[in-house]
């Protein structure tokens, strides 16, 4: 069965707000006491409301569209090899400078909770994708590498799987790609004064 992450990308596990196919009308109700104003409140509030409403809107466009643009990845994903999940695990190690992670580290780029990292990560090795070791600098941790193999697989399939992004990316223009980059990352960084995690 396919974990819902995919590569590189954090898929949503269907926390918080229901998935695209199912909000309709009711989505909006439903948040309709973060849009509406109290009506005790005076007129000098709205700007208020209209901001957070956009912030509302704003999150819900986005949500959406990653909804979508996932799901056609997930359909058109070459999977006779690695599930979505596993081919996460191979792109978030392929991308170290050691192509190694310790597990604790590897699990905070996936939307899993550890004992299916562990259990993902057994399979992998008994397929020659990974292997595991001790962690020379920590008695209890366990440090996770990408075979040879593991690597070969990789770029096998993410030859194919980018082809599907560029083609699920092209709506937009080049400099409109770019842009998005800066807003996703400006978000993942945090309003200005915030730590940076």
């Amino acid at each position: 069965m396919k974990r819902n992450v995919i590569a590189g990308h954090s898929w949503c596990k269907g926390e918080g707000r229901p998935l695209a196919s199912a909000a309709g009308p009711q989505s909006r109700s439903a948040w309709a006491h973060l849009t509406a104003p109290p009506r005790s409140e005076p007129v000098r509030r709205v700007r208020t409301v209209s901001e957070r409403s956009d912030a509302i809107d704003a999150w819900e466009s986005l949500y959406r569209a990653q909804v979508n643009v996932l799901r056609r990845l997930r359909a058109e994903f070459p999977d006779d090899e690695v599930s979505f999940t596993e081919y996460d695990v191979l792109f978030n190690l392929y991308r170290q400078p050691e192509r190694a992670l310790r597990i604790r580290d590897l699990n905070a780029h996936l939307l899993l909770t550890q004992p299916s990292v562990s259990r993902l990560l057994d399979r992998l090795a008994a397929r020659g994708l990974v292997t595991k070791r001790r962690d020379p600098s920590d008695a209890r941790g366990t440090i996770v590498e990408l075979s040879e193999r593991g690597a070969e697989v990789f770029r096998r399939v993410g030859a194919q799987h980018g082809r599907s992004i560029i083609e699920r990316m092209a709506p937009l223009s080049r400099d409109e790609q770019r842009q998005l980059i800066e807003l996703t990352t400006k978000l993942r960084d945090g309003a200005p004064g915030e730590a940076r995690g």
